[in-house]
C-alpha cells in the first residue's frame, strides 16, 4: 500500500472539510425546513430522519478531517506518523460516504412529498446521482 505525505493529507482534509461543512449546511437547512413543516406523513418523517443521518455523518466527517488536518500542520506539537492517520481518516471518509448516500436518498424522496410523477423522476434523478457519485469516488 502506497503512503501519502503529510502534505498532500494536509490538502486532501482542507478539501474534505469545506465540502462536508457545505453539504452538512444543505443537509441542516432541510431538517430545520422539515422541522417546521406541519406535515407529519410517513414520506416526511423518512425525509426527516435521513436528513438527521446525513447532518451527523457530515459533522463527524468535519471533525475527522479536522483532526487530520492539524495533525498534518507543520509545527504540530506531537510525533504523528501514518499509522495514526488511519482512524481518522476512515471514520471521516466513511461519514462522508454516509452523507452523500443520505443526500441521494433525499433527492430521491422529496418529490414524493408532492406527487407520484414528482416523486417517479425524483427517484430518477436521486437513483442516477448515487450511481455517478459513486463511480466518481471509485476512479
Amino acid at each position: 500500500m502506497m503512503e501519502l505525505s503529510f502534505e498532500y493529507m494536509n490538502k486532501f482534509s482542507s478539501q474534505m472539510q469545506f465540502i462536508s461543512a457545505l453539504l452538512c449546511g444543505f443537509s441542516l437547512t432541510v431538517l430545520l425546513l422539515l422541522f417546521d413543516k406541519q406535515g407529519s406523513g410517513k414520506i416526511v418523517l423518512h425525509i426527516f430522519r435521513i436528513s438527521m443521518l446525513s447532518t451527523g455523518s457530515f459533522l463527524v466527517s468535519i471533525f475527522a478531517m479536522t483532526n487530520v488536518f492539524l495533525m498534518t500542520t507543520e509545527g504540530f506539537p506531537l510525533q504523528v506518523e501514518n499509522k495514526d492517520l488511519v482512524f481518522p481518516n476512515l471514520l471521516g471518509g466513511i461519514s462522508f460516504l454516509l452523507g452523500i448516500i443520505s443526500i441521494a436518498v433525499i433527492i430521491a424522496l422529496l418529490g414524493w412529498t408532492r406527487s407520484r410523477a414528482t416523486g417517479i423522476f425524483s427517484t430518477t434523478i436521486g437513483v442516477i446521482t448515487l450511481i455517478l457519485i459513486i463511480m466518481m469516488l471509485s476512479t
